[in-house]
């Protein structure tokens, strides 16, 4: 087996993308209340079911409007991720949203940056462990992890957050 910095491990010669945190994991409930609290809507879509929305397919989360979706085994980075996008824009984009939020860098960085915050509201995930995911999913980023990004050069992305209120100074 090998092991990862979260305890989560795989075999060897398997995908560590396998051995991130899934929405099951955690259920619905807790990430349902977290999306409420930005007027948006987390819909559980069944087993094998396609989720509508997803830019990416397979168990990536989708959006439309302002309703997330995601099943069981969609990975928790994945559904902040989506979740996140719709967050940061603003009430009128957000309702011509389907499926692909945005073309801007800006926002994508800053999506980035807000699920890694949004990820240590929820009890079980934290802000660490959703970093890992994240670079055993394949986010990649010029200082080598998305933690070296998060702390050292996400300066846009926190000053984006600000001007919108979704830092505090």
């Amino acid at each position: 087996m090998v092991d990862h910095p979260a305890g989560a491990t795989t075999l060897p010669g398997t995908d560590p993308a396998d051995a991130v945190l899934r929405v099951g994991e955690i259920g619905f409930d807790e990430p349902r209340a977290l999306l409420a609290r930005y007027g948006l809507e987390l819909v559980a879509i069944a087993g094998g079911e396609a989720i509508p929305g997803s830019f990416w397919g397979d168990s990536e989360a989708g959006i439309i409007g302002t309703t997330v979706y995601a099943r069981a085994d969609t990975p928790v980075h994945s559904l902040l991720h989506e979740a996140c996008h719709l967050i940061v824009l603003p009430a009128d984009k957000r309702a011509q949203v389907h499926t692909d939020a945005t073309d801007s860098i800006e926002e994508e960085d800053a999506t980035c940056y807000l699920q890694i915050v949004l990820a240590g509201e929820l009890s079980g995930v934290g802000s660490a462990r959703l970093m890992e995911d994240m670079d055993r999913w394949g986010y990649t980023y010029r200082l080598g992890s998305t933690r070296a990004w998060f702390e050292q050069d996400a300066e846009e992305a926190r000053n984006f957050l600000r001007a919108r209120g979704f830092l505090a100074d």
